[in-house]
């Protein structure tokens, strides 16, 4: 199987599927780094001394939250009012939860989606949050920003801009932060042979982002890869998998006991 999470993120999947008999590879679609414009910088910079005024901070992935905390002293909790936290999956919501630890911040103050939550992303966490809007609350959402012109677009009515429109609607004020860049992936060439040579019937890979089908469409482009198959942690990706010609495509939740749980039901499935 090739795991195509960025690389802080991909050790862990690869040692866990390696533990249950998975051989596994980590060729990672999307390379992450601090912003590389300065107005960008400038902006983080100014919400980050300000992070406690907000009512509520979104972080859309647990880079999010890396890279927003990066640096910043650990603080008593006295100033930060009654700040709320927001994540759309447990991996974020695990990430916040060890970092506000540091600032004296209980886990209580983290919002995310139930843990048998049908799937985890901004659709399934507005339930939870939705009652915490009214007019006047201030909403920091802290995502990441691509300096790639051709990246997918996001699907309209979904995701983090969806769950922004319902705040604004419900006359919230909304402000959004980059705390690091998404840019294509630096392969060395045995990366880039190594991804040309997976595209057999035996080949599985897993997706986590649309865009990060879009590298590899890039990086490999006029690749036929309709003898591959694909596992993706949401439904979107899934059709981003099958447009870029995967033959075979498997959507699940984002959590590592789905994965693998999905895994064990191709048992059977032709290759």
């Amino acid at each position: 199987m090739i795991v195509t999470r960025p690389a802080d993120e991909a050790t862990s999947w690869v040692e866990a599927l390696q533990s249950r008999g998975w051989q596994t590879l980590a060729l990672p679609l999307i390379g992450i780094g601090e912003p590389s414009d300065p107005a960008v910088r400038a902006n983080l910079q100014r919400v980050r001394e300000q992070w406690a005024s907000f009512d509520a901070l979104m972080f859309v992935s647990s880079g999010a939250v890396q890279y927003f905390f990066a640096g910043l002293p650990a603080t008593s909790s006295a100033d930060k009012r009654n700040t709320r936290f927001w994540a759309p999956g447990p991996g974020t919501a695990r990430a916040l939860k060890a970092v506000l630890a540091r600032h004296g911040i209980a886990a209580s103050c983290v919002d995310a989606p139930a843990d048998d939550a049908e799937q985890f992303d901004s659709e399934h966490l507005w339930p939870v949050v939705n009652a915490q809007i009214h007019p006047g609350v201030r909403v920091l959402v802290v995502r990441g920003a691509s300096p790639d012109a051709d990246r997918p677009p996001q699907t309209a009515g979904s995701g983090r801009e969806w769950l922004i429109e319902r705040c604004r609607e419900k006359g919230a004020q909304v402000e959004v932060c980059c705390a690091y860049e998404r840019r294509a992936p630096q392969w060395t060439a045995a990366q880039q042979a190594q991804a040309a040579e997976a595209r057999g019937p035996d080949s599985l890979w897993l997706f986590s982002s649309s865009e990060a089908l879009g590298h590899l469409r890039a990086l490999l482009p006029g690749t036929d890869w309709s003898r591959a198959r694909a596992v993706c942690t949401h439904d979107r990706i899934a059709s981003a998998a099958r447009e870029t010609g995967f033959g075979w495509v498997m959507s699940c939740r984002p959590a590592m006991e789905d994965v693998l749980r999905g895994l064990e039901s191709l048992q059977g499935v032709p290759s």
